[in-house]
């Protein structure tokens, strides 16, 4: 088959709606619906787009009652993934608040990964949830989290059988992967359901990857296409299997945290991705590791900074410390997630971030303390891996001597704060502004998370140490975007004194959970 000749079969195949719109864009058919442009946007930048811009109407399906075309990209998606799969258009955010409120019940008990995304933390307000929380590991080596394991999921579900349905993070924003199968395993010898946050990991049904959460056995799995497959922003997955989840109800709810109106443009954005997954998913596979292998020969000899995953293993006492800050058996990660550690070397993670950008022309996708992480897909160029990899060469070869790396404190730093109140209460109870330096001892009345990667670092109800203010005025002082807190991150909402002092009932520890 010739290159003009694929080219075709694939608009002809797999470019359904998309040509659809097309051709109504080209068509005499004058719209007397929504939207409110008209299509008539000839005069105005962006034209193009508002040309293929629809609300549903005859012959283009209906994202909450699909029966035709949208229905179609569904099952096609499905097959791909191995399950009943949902088309989202609110992102992953949606499909969280959907799949947990599917597979609890109001009042029921989560338990849940301390590092999971904000919207898991809303999905437990807006079920009234109770929860239960696991810490990932913590890796010292890199400042990053770690896996959560079966042991600690088996433990937290024997120590607390009134769970109703486990949520992970997996991979994590940093690319780590648990062990899913083990845990779904887990939690399904005791007819719980498993909730994964796969929202980074979309890519992993592509060879070479790690195991898909979905052929791991996961019960919910919700995937963000757009961040590591060629989709764009905004467009999600949801897919459902077993028989632990209601799927009348998981329909409804995906109703009710979807808008009524979706952007055809975003669904035929989603098949499109779907397409080229069908198509073209195993060639864009080995270009990537190909990619890869070269990015990695290339960044083999960093004396300063390193790359989580590949030259933290260069020697025999390498892999030892690294073995001892996992303190176990190394486990999965996806190797697109390029975390740059410059701990110990004098940098840090802000001043790579912005040397790389403002030097090299390379825009990071976030900074910590003292690491940036790059997301790199099966869509990034030769060049692009290339471009980073030297880039990372030459700053290296401009650092001085490096100190031995510090293991500080920020791993006990994660400790389950004190609970005063469940979230649901906290947020729903009279608060007062405080600065944040006199906030120890106070309960949170709001969410306080860096962003990205939107991980909150105390939620409501929760009591303020010195611990987690040190953390977040080194964060402030060193420029970290801090949401949740007041003019400029200096003061902070807190429950009023007086409503819980004068109850000692709404005080339990968790401590040791």
């Amino acid at each position: 088959m010739t290159e003009k000749t694929a080219e075709n079969t694939r608009q002809d195949k797999s470019r359904h709606l998309y040509e659809k719109l097309r051709q109504l864009k080209n068509s005499s058919v004058y719209p007397c619906h929504m939207p409110g442009h008209k299509r008539n946007m000839t005069n105005y930048p962006m034209r193009e787009y508002y040309g293929l811009d629809i609300t549903e109407i005859d012959g283009f399906d209906n994202l909450h009652n699909p029966q035709g075309i949208l229905k179609e990209t569904m099952t096609r998606a499905g097959s791909l993934y191995g399950a009943e799969t949902y088309l989202l258009v609110n992102g992953s955010t949606g499909g969280i608040l959907s799949a947990v409120s599917a597979a609890v019940r109001r009042g029921d008990m989560l338990l849940m990964a301390r590092n999971s995304h904000r919207a898991a933390y809303h999905a437990i307000y807006l079920n009234d949830c109770k929860v239960k929380y696991i810490f990932p590991s913590f890796l010292e080596a890199y400042g990053i989290c770690g896996d959560v394991s079966a042991q600690q999921v088996d433990k937290m579900l024997t120590e607390n059988p009134q769970v109703r349905a486990v949520l992970l993070t997996s991979p994590t924003y940093d690319g780590v992967v648990s062990d899913v199968k083990a845990i779904a395993a887990c939690a399904h010898r005791r007819g719980i359901p498993v909730i994964v946050d796969a929202a980074h990991g979309a890519h992993f049904l592509l060879d070479g990857f790690p195991a898909s959460a979905v052929d791991c056995g996961a019960d919910l799995v919700i995937h963000s296409i757009h961040k590591t497959l060629p989709a764009l922003t905004q467009t999600a997955l949801v897919h459902v299997q077993g028989n632990l989840i209601d799927r009348e109800r998981l329909r409804w709810l995906l109703t009710v945290y979807q808008t009524s109106s979706p952007s055809y443009l975003l669904l035929a954005g989603i098949e499109q991705c779907i397409s080229i997954l069908e198509e073209e998913g195993s060639a864009l596979s080995r270009q990537f590791f190909e990619n890869n292998k070269l990015f990695e020969q290339n960044i083999q000899n960093l004396k300063y900074l390193r790359v989580f995953g590949v030259n933290m293993r260069n020697t025999p006492a390498a892999e030892r410390a690294w073995n001892m800050s996992c303190n176990r058996e190394l486990f999965d990660f996806d190797v697109g997630k390029k975390v740059i550690s410059a701990r110990g070397s004098g940098m840090s993670g802000q001043a790579l971030y912005h040397k790389l950008l403002e030097k090299y022309g390379i825009q990071m996708e976030m900074a910590g303390q003292d690491y940036v992480t790059a997301i790199m897909t099966v869509m990034d160029r030769r060049e692009g891996f290339l471009r980073l990899a030297d880039a990372l060469a030459d700053i290296d070869s401009r650092m001085g001597a490096v100190s031995p790396v510090s293991c500080t404190d920020r791993a006990k730093r994660m400790n389950v704060p004190q609970t005063v109140f469940e979230i649901g209460a906290a947020l729903e109870m009279e608060r007062e502004t405080k600065r944040l330096e006199d906030c120890e001892g106070e309960v949170a009345a709001q969410f306080i998370q860096i962003y990205p990667p939107g991980i909150p670092l105390i939620v409501p109800g929760e009591r303020f140490t010195g611990e987690i203010i040190d953390l977040l005025l080194e964060y402030r002082q060193q420029g970290f975007q801090i949401e949740g807190m007041r003019e400029q991150a200096k003061k902070a909402d807190v429950v009023r004194k007086e409503i819980y002092a004068q109850d000692e009932n709404y005080l339990y520890d968790r401590a040791g959970m």
